[in-house]
């Protein structure tokens, strides 16, 4: 009988294999301890397809229901390879469309983590009803019924025309619902709720949110279907499930934000089609996320006058230059030990630029307690904050505020020297843009003219010549 006119129901039945998630020893059952590296509790299951047989499709096509005869894989120069530009398609927001690297690629498979109650649904709600008939949906939930999602909706005063909802956990009925729908965006909240008939282990597990996942990325791609897909966060902060799931889409989006704030921060930590490390801002409000314009206004001190302690820099995320102001305390310490504590930077680099002021600036805060903190919530991981960093801690050791509507960056090398940080024309800009009037940066930074609008630089070659231009 030809294989073509086969059902892929009436080959061999998939066997089900348990492979130890610290060694990778496979188990022909489940057991309490791995009998290869001896931990417990580290088997996984998961679907072992039959092999093709001669002349037959791969297990990938036979379940994907396609079962033709597969072409040899034919090899290609690089150079010889037609390439074109990713159509992509606007969400409707612009934030999550800067986030995803100028709109939603069709095909692309995007993960969506944060913690409980932050506002993964009420985004992604957002943007598909915002996509409308443009882009018909398919909204897949699996933790809400479907006259909460429609009450969700109502109550934001969205337009839900074009958006189509199930209430579903079955992959496979998922999947079916899909090919006979035909959507051009599928939202799956959440892919930990997801399970397959093939499995005999509790959704939620790493083995059906690792099977789960990968079909509906073998779906998106077949297809071209854009697919979200909501993952829950566990307490170290990272998405629960298998490491694997964030290496098989094409995009990795954490929401994020402070308890008690309305600001919420999406960021990109892994994007095939963009920047990564990318930054949306948003305010939750009684109409759900509305779109931060000015996300620097949000990073900013609105105290009074300048304080002591207080430097604000120009901080890059991903193509986005952001101001954010960086405060320090320093107090005479009860302790042999004297804390430094820095919160939204580096603890390490903060021992070391301590080091580096007092034997290249002279300044000396080994009895001092010395905490530092980003103001807003926000993570800085560049260099360019070292410069900023002690000049907060000097005003703060000396209680004498730094010159108002000054801004500073740049890097400091343990031998005292100042060091150029990227795109520094990109940040003066911005900085002049909100009504700064002096930077203190790095001598390779700054412009001939020594202006930028009217903001007068001051470039400075070591931490001693920064200093006295304070």
């Amino acid at each position: 009988m030809s294989i073509a006119t086969k059902s892929p129901r009436t080959s061999s039945k998939a066997k089900v294999a348990y492979v130890c998630t610290q060694c990778g020893a496979d188990h022909s059952k489940w057991q309490g301890q791995c009998a290869e590296c001896g931990e417990w509790n580290t088997l996984s299951e998961f679907v072992v397809e039959p092999a093709a047989g001669k002349g037959g499709a791969p297990a990938a096509a036979r379940r994907s229901g396609w079962a033709g005869k597969v072409d040899p894989p034919k090899v290609t120069a690089l150079k010889d390879v037609t390439r074109t530009e990713e159509a992509r398609v606007s969400t409707g927001i612009g934030e999550l469309d800067r986030v995803l690297g100028g709109g939603l690629v069709p095909g692309a498979v995007v993960l969506v983590g944060g913690d409980p109650g932050i506002g993964k649904s009420t985004l992604l709600l957002q943007a598909v009803a915002a996509m409308g008939a443009r882009l018909p949906s398919l909204y897949v939930t699996g933790e809400e019924s479907l006259a909460q999602v429609a009450g969700r909706g109502a109550r934001l005063g969205l337009p839900l025309d074009g958006v189509s909802a199930l209430a579903e956990t079955g992959i496979e009925r998922i999947l079916e619902q899909a090919a006979s729908m035909k959507p051009g965006l599928v939202v799956a909240d959440s892919v930990q709720t997801l399970w397959t008939e093939s499995l005999t282990a509790a959704p939620g597990s790493v083995s059906q949110v690792r099977e789960s996942a990968a079909r509906l990325v073998r779906y998106a791609k077949e297809t071209g279907t854009a697919v979200f897909l909501v993952g829950h966060v566990t307490k170290e902060g990272g998405i629960a499930g298998p490491r694997v799931l964030e290496h098989m889409v094409d995009a990795v989006l954490y929401f994020e934000g402070e308890s008690g704030s309305r600001f919420r921060v999406l960021r990109a930590f892994k994007n095939r089609f963009g920047a990564v490390n990318e930054l949306g801002v948003f305010a939750m409000g009684d109409k759900g996320l509305r779109e931060v314009a000015n996300p620097s206004a949000i990073f900013l001190s609105g105290s009074e006058g300048p304080q002591p302690g207080s430097c604000v820099m120009v901080t890059r995320e991903g193509t986005r230059p952001l101001l954010v102001e960086v405060q320090a305390l320093v107090d005479s310490s009860p302790l042999s030990n004297p804390r430094r504590v820095a919160v939204g930077l580096e603890g390490n680099r903060l021992a070391m630029l301590l080091a580096v002021l007092h034997r290249h600036g002279g300044v000396a805060v080994g009895d001092q307690d010395v905490f530092v903190n980003v103001v807003g919530g926000i993570r800085v991981q560049e260099t360019a904050a070292d410069l900023p960093v002690l000049l907060a801690v000097l005003s703060s050791l000396r209680d004498q505020p730094l010159p108002e509507r000054t801004i500073a960056f740049g890097e400091v090398g343990l031998s005292g020297e100042i060091r150029p940080v990227p795109n520094g024309e990109d940040r003066l800009k911005e900085a002049a843009t909100h009504g700064f009037r002096r930077a203190i940066v790095p001598r390779a930074n700054a412009p001939k003219g020594r202006r930028v609008g009217e903001l007068e630089v001051v470039p400075a070659r070591t931490l001693s010549e920064a200093l006295d231009a304070l």
